[in-house]
């Protein structure tokens, strides 16, 4: 495989989406090689474009999700710019927009019209809500869904208020489950020739991502409540103070706390009762771990990680935003992208974590489109 060309080579994507979730899902499609047509309102564009912080007058917000886009600019109740998507439509392969539900039927672009004139065509929604169900036509950003979706009752430490995720997972997420939806209907279009509508709701996406919440509630009757770094079934499976900083430690059965305890030269605590087993475990978690500070306080986290990486025990430190720019490993997986923002200045964004064959994202990322940037282009293609 050329590796400037990913897998979804020769798909085109018209996308009628702005701030993230949407954006985040056809920014994916675009790091995965389709086409990606950025469709904006004229004037303003993306109300990302607006959201801070700047460099050099451009949004690094916007510039973080925007890569390996064409940009125009056009007025949907505008009949000359109508005309101008309809053309684009006519060869695309994926429509994908964000709007609260209804929006797009108001526009005359609903389901059934886009059905009948393109039958090819993948149309995908991504709303607060979904297309259907008592509160569709809710707005929704992510601390909403967070919220209502049950993720901040089970985030923050015990007995302290509810906690937002420190990234936006309610949008993120509705991407990601977006992403994937578009390319299974992709993929079911390749045997029947017919395209789908995929209905995205973030809310949805952020039940989804309560596996083990629900699973134990609906298991015990007990509600889960906010356990800090603490899993709320395995121990010790948690963060733990050093003499300098912090480790996680993650060791989900016998066999690796006896090599835990190996490893920290405390071999009492394998035959201790309150130790024996998981649920033991489990169950004396705070004696567990005050045992397992009085030992990790003795030495500082570097340490700690080669002692523990040599007995072969599930670890990590706690890295910051800084320390992630730096890390060999990081680097090695082509997950920080340097891309070009404001006059001759880069801005250092997250990468595509999906690694397929030899295509993967390298040094060919095209920055975040300036609004309208390939107007005259894109009107030579599809204009009149």
């Amino acid at each position: 495989m050329n590796v400037l060309q990913g897998p979804l080579h020769g798909i085109t994507v018209i996308d009628l989406t702005r701030v993230l979730a949407g954006p985040y899902c056809t920014m994916m499609l675009a790091d995965l090689g389709a086409r990606v047509i950025k469709i904006e309102n004229p004037g303003k564009g993306d109300d990302s474009r607006q959201v801070g912080p700047f460099v050099d007058g451009e949004s690094a917000y916007f510039a973080s999700v925007n890569r390996n886009k064409s940009s125009i600019a056009l007025d949907l109740k505008a009949d000359v710019d109508r005309a101008v998507l309809e053309r684009m439509l006519e060869g695309a392969d994926v429509l994908v927009e964000n709007f609260r539900a209804g929006v797009m039927d108001k526009l005359g672009y609903t389901w059934e019209m886009l059905r009948q004139r393109y039958p090819r065509l993948v149309y995908a929604s991504i709303s607060g809500f979904g297309q259907t169900g008592p509160y569709r036509n809710r707005p929704a950003y992510d601390m909403v869904v967070q919220a209502m979706g049950g993720l901040m009752s089970v985030t923050g430490e015990p007995d302290g208020n509810p906690a937002r995720v420190g990234v936006s997972i309610g949008d993120i997420g509705a991407g990601l489950y977006a992403t994937i939806g578009i390319q299974a209907a992709l993929l079911r279009r390749a045997t029947t020739g017919v395209g789908e509508r995929v209905d995205i709701s973030m809310l949805d996406c952020q039940v989804a991502l309560l596996e083990n919440p629900i699973a134990r509630f609906s298991a015990t009757g007990t509600v889960p409540k906010p356990l800090g770094t603490r899993h709320p079934s395995i121990t010790p499976f948690d963060m733990f103070a050093t003499q300098d900083g912090f480790v996680v430690i993650a060791v989900g059965n016998d066999a690796l706390f006896e090599r835990l305890c190996n490893a920290l030269d405390r071999p009492e605590w394998i035959a201790d009762p309150r130790f024996a087993s998981v649920p033991a475990r489990n169950e004396h978690h705070a004696a567990l771990k005050a045992c397992l500070e009085g030992r990790l306080r003795e030495a500082r986290t570097a340490n700690w990680e080669a002692v523990l990486e040599a007995a072969g025990v599930p670890h990590g430190p706690l890295n910051g935003v800084p320390e992630i720019m730096e890390n060999a490993h990081v680097s090695a997986r082509h997950m920080l992208l340097d891309v070009p923002i404001g006059g001759d200045r880069t801005l250092r964004v997250s990468g595509n974590p999906i690694k397929i064959g030899e295509a993967w994202q390298g040094s060919a990322v095209r920055r975040a489109p300036r609004l309208d940037e390939d107007r005259e282009a894109l009107l030579g293609e599809f204009g009149t």
